[in-house]
């Protein structure tokens, strides 16, 4: 039997392919590569096409003896989905209603969702539940929350068992430097202070320096992309053995500011990195940190890569040796 990761081009994605190939898994990847890269899918079966490709999905379902799906594919940019929010509507929402339906149809019954702790919106309190409220502050949350909703239906009505899995900072990179992350444009915190290492960036923005924490900036819970896969994994297999459905948060429980992130850049790569104090953005909590006890518990997980300085070495290591990301 096979898997189908789809969004299994991108960053996340690949790392969690590479998990799968290494556990012995058939994996058949699929993406559209709008912001994943097909040389970081490392020698797997890879369909190029989008989730709206009825035909497509239909073709990769009747060739390949799939008995679960990894489902990455999203648009997942914040502030692109409060700019055009129809379009991540249309593209996480509607693609992933077509990904299930054909599941349905097809009778494939496991699905391990990709989902975000941008579902709970403004935490009410620090570590964050899986019980508490999901009030998302932007689409990409809602659309997120909507899926996620719209598989515990088709868990009710069809018998798809899913377990979807809430994480925050993904960071880091396989530990052996075949893969790593590479966006246009970045976002991420790591990865740019990494390029003012590399002297792509002249500094970095440092959005406040007054919050209520030791250093005056925002404190974030930074997990290891292979511990993300090695979730997905996991998620996988109490689906196969349990056929129960259920919700986990993916996060260190341990946060780190800001400051400590480029402080431990600066130490990792030996570069001096400006930084440069800007004002705080709009909606930017001032601690983010997951409780993961019941990932733990239930999943048997456990992060083997916690602590700041070996996830920032892996990802040095994969920005100093391709500078200019893939295929370049």
């Amino acid at each position: 039997m096979a898997v189908l990761v789809t969004g299994g081009a991108g960053y996340i994605g690949s790392h969690t392919v590479l998990w799968l190939k290494q556990a012995g898994e058939e994996v058949i990847v699929y993406d559209n590569l709008q912001k994943g890269h097909r040389e970081a899918v490392l020698g797997d079966v890879f369909y190029r096409g989008d989730l709206h490709d009825e035909d497509q999905l239909d073709e990769i379902f009747s060739k390949h003896s799939i008995d679960a799906v990894i489902h990455f594919a999203a648009n997942s940019l914040v502030g692109e989905s409060v700019q055009d929010p129809l379009a991540y509507y249309e593209n996480n929402v509607v693609g992933s209603y077509l990904l299930v339906r054909k599941m349905v149809e097809r009778g494939v019954e496991n699905i391990v969702f990709s989902s975000t702790a941008a579902t709970y919106g403004e935490p009410l309190k620090v570590p964050i539940e899986e019980e508490d409220p999901t009030i998302p502050t932007n689409p990409y949350g809602e659309t997120k929350l909507a899926i996620e909703r719209m598989l515990k239906w088709a868990d009710q009505a069809y018998g798809l068992k899913s377990v979807c899995l809430r994480y925050f900072n993904a960071a880091g990179a396989d530990p052996e430097g075949q893969i790593g992350e590479d966006h246009t444009p970045e976002t991420h915190l790591i990865p740019i202070v990494l390029q003012c290492a590399l002297g792509q960036r002249e500094s970095v923005s440092v959005f406040g320096e007054d919050y209520p924490t030791a250093d005056g900036t925002c404190i974030r819970d930074y997990i290891h992309v292979m511990d993300l896969a090695q979730a997905h994994y996991l998620a996988l297999e109490k689906l196969r053995a349990t056929r129960v459905s259920g919700i986990y948060n993916l996060g260190n429980g341990t946060g780190f500011s800001v400051q400590e992130v480029i402080e431990t850049c600066r130490r990792v790569t030996g570069e001096a990195i400006p930084a440069v104090v800007a004002p705080r953005r709009a909606g930017d909590p001032a601690v983010l940190i997951a409780s993961s006890d019941k990932a733990m518990r239930e999943l048997g997980w456990k992060p083997q890569y916690p602590d700041l300085e070996t996830i920032v070495t892996h990802a040095w290591n994969w920005h100093k040796s391709r500078p200019q990301g893939y295929g370049k």
